[in-house]
């Protein structure tokens, strides 16, 4: 592994299996009904009538952020289009090569999972710069697996607007915005099908890191305590995880691809079956923390889930079968009699009727 990876591996061992406090947030993208020009400045029409997401929020749901930050989503037959605004009175930037990393800098980051099984999903990061990262992960970081750093998003399109003036400390920013087109092609690959997902819904997620400084000679730079260490970034995000770790997917948010133009009108609830995931990543948390402490899985659902799991006046009835390699936690589905299969990876599969 590279020592960037490495890195990013230290972090996210730290995380522990807090569940997130807050449901997930949804977002409805509407079809574009004009041709955007990826500029960062959003001046299009579909993007001035499209929804403006709530604002970002620190990323464990509770703290509000220092500085604004709020993303909009469009698509047509080709692409699939951000945009974000982030308030900042000091816009600076240093890194210049494509898959350095990119968040040592003040950055925005993009994280699609496709077909919501946290695995195989799309992690994106930009700097004032424009300078891009992007990778292919195979699981999340807390089931060791291959990262594909290599992997680039081919006919990928990004830039950046900066309100202000970018590295000059003299005077005060007022915002940078970014704005990226990512083709279907590429976005497709991870589906469950070949088919651009209209009326259906992916687990998207979008962070903003955001250092505090220090200035040498009108340089910017991370800032450091008086022992040298780098004090801790800033992560503000759209939908809360719960917890200091943007790779945990099951918390992600929920984007609704609606079949209708951008300035219509269209709905999305999250599906009663996707909240019966939500209770098999409760359980599979309480199986991981059980191996912690035994060096070894429970044979019985009664010795991790002593309670019974409600949801929406139902009652779920999850059920655990060990193997040699692991095991498997089911529930059927009260509400449309789908079954839902956890895997010891954290991997979901879905069995429908």
């Amino acid at each position: 592994m590279n020592y960037k990876l490495l890195l990013i591996f230290i972090n996210v061992l730290a995380a522990n299996f807090v569940h997130a406090q807050n449901p997930p947030r949804s977002y409805i993208a509407y079809k574009t009904i004009d041709e955007i020009q990826i500029d960062g400045k959003a001046e299009e029409a579909s993007w001035q009538i499209a929804p403006e997401s709530e604002d970002f929020i620190d990323i464990e749901g509770e703290k509000t952020p220092k500085y604004q930050t709020n993303m909009r989503m469009v698509y047509d037959e080709e692409y699939l289009y951000f945009y974000a605004k982030m308030e900042e009175p000091h816009v600076w930037a240093t890194l210049k090569q494509r898959d350095t990393v990119i968040f040592y800098n003040n950055d925005f980051e993009i994280f699609i999972d496709p077909d919501g099984d946290t695995h195989n999903y799309m992690e994106f990061e930009m700097n004032a710069l424009n300078t891009v990262w992007d990778l292919f992960i195979v699981k999340p970081y807390r089931e060791p697996s291959p990262v594909i750093d290599s992997w680039d998003i081919q006919g990928l399109k990004s830039a950046v607007h900066i309100s202000g003036t970018l590295n000059d400390a003299s005077d005060k920013d007022e915002f940078w915005s970014v704005e990226v087109a990512i083709p279907w092609d590429v976005l497709k690959e991870a589906n469950s099908h070949n088919e651009i997902p209209e009326d259906e819904f992916w687990r998207i997620n979008f962070s903003r890191v955001n250092w505090d400084f220090d200035l040498n000679e009108g340089t910017y730079s991370r800032k450091k305590t008086e022992e040298g260490e780098y004090l801790p970034e800033y992560n503000w995000v759209w939908s809360p995880q719960g917890i200091i770790n943007m790779h945990e997917p099951e918390h992600w948010g929920y984007v609704y691809f609606s079949a209708e133009n951008a300035g219509e009108n269209d709905e999305f609830e999250i599906p009663e079956d996707e909240k019966i995931k939500w209770k098999l990543y409760e359980i599979y948390r309480k199986q991981k923390e059980y191996f912690s402490r035994k060096d070894e899985w429970a044979s019985s659902l009664k010795e991790i889930q002593k309670d019974r799991i409600r949801l929406n006046g139902k009652i779920l009835h999850p059920k655990l079968e060990n193997h040699l390699t692991g095991w498997n936690i089911s529930i059927e589905s009260p509400f449309t009699g789908n079954h839902y299969i956890i895997k010891e990876d954290g991997k979901i599969l879905t069995s429908k009727i």
